[in-house]
């Protein structure tokens, strides 16, 4: 097993530069060779998700505490940002900028994750806040794009809030000229105060529809849904870009890159996110977990 490394060289001046030199974040977004153009060559786009830590997601697999090593994390991030497939990542300020200091952002697309308010296993965790990049810093900045996340849930009556401030947010990003990235799932709460994802074909497409409609203007705005059992009935609600997210990982990657590619083959479809799939893998391999999901990916724009 190889599981990817920063030098301690690397690590020793990323500390030094965070304590010593604030300054140096906003040269290196300022400096950051951007890809000028959101879909690749292949008319695709493959990012790399890593905006869980700030919602209090630490946990991968079996390990609750996964995510906790920023050392770990970044390292895993680097490794997967160079495989050639992987067009760039979603990620919230910290996460990014660690990244532009360690130079792995270069001609790479970045999404800023924009509402991480609602944190994991919190009694507010439908309450979905922007606390993150809002569309002033991310077009300052020099980003692509920002992604924010939905949760609905007809029960609660912050969904409404929610809604509200994702509308606000994708038409402010439009009125830049860059993507606002929709991430809209349906959810119900069960009579012992969980939350359940609602994965079948009339809730997801609900979804879809609503998502589609916010903001005055849905010219800049891509979504991203899970894979699920009916793809091609859910991702006919929109005629949208749509990405697929990768979402908790089954023990076996063979069953989410099985899935993935169902969805991937949907017109509307247009790549992949994913974050602790790839960048947790059973066998610690990030590279080669990357790269059998690049291949999906590649297969799947080659159907006919």
């Amino acid at each position: 097993m190889s599981v990817p490394t920063l030098t301690d060289e690397q690590w020793r001046d990323l500390l030094a530069t965070r304590a010593g030199d604030p300054g140096a974040i906003a040269r290196a977004y300022s400096a950051r060779r951007r890809p000028g153009r959101v879909l690749n060559d292949r008319g695709t786009l493959f990012l790399v998700a890593a905006d869980h830590p700030a919602r209090g997601a630490l946990a991968s697999g079996g390990d609750p505490m996964a995510m906790a090593d920023r050392r770990s994390l970044l390292a895993r991030l680097a490794e997967a940002l160079s495989h050639p497939d992987v067009d760039g990542v979603l990620g919230t300020p910290d996460v990014v900028e660690e990244l532009l200091l360690l130079g792995a952002l270069e001609g790479k697309v970045v999404i800023g994750s924009m509402n991480r308010g609602g944190l994991d296993g919190a009694a507010w965790t439908m309450d979905d806040r922007f606390t993150g990049y809002d569309a002033a810093s991310i077009a300052d900045r020099g980003l692509e794009g920002g992604k924010m996340l939905l949760r609905i849930d007809d029960s609660d009556d912050g969904t409404a809030e929610t809604l509200e401030g994702c509308a606000r947010a994708v038409t402010e990003l439009a009125a830049h000229g860059l993507v606002a990235m929709v991430e809209p799932l349906p959810y119900h709460r069960e009579e012992d105060g969980s939350l359940r994802l609602l994965k079948d074909v009339a809730s997801l497409a609900r979804a879809v529809a609503v998502a589609s409609g916010l903001g005055t203007t849905s010219a800049h705005t891509w979504l991203k849904m899970p894979s699920c059992d009916d793809p091609e009935a859910v991702f006919a609600t929109t005629t949208l870009p749509c990405v697929v997210l990768g979402g908790v990982p089954h023990a076996d990657p063979a069953q989410d890159l099985a899935s993935w590619g169902r969805a991937l083959v949907q017109p509307a479809v247009r790549g992949l996110v994913v974050g602790r799939a790839l960048l947790y893998p059973p066998d610690g391999e990030v590279f080669a977990a990357v790269d059998a999901a690049a291949a999906v990916l590649r297969a799947a724009g080659e159907e006919p």
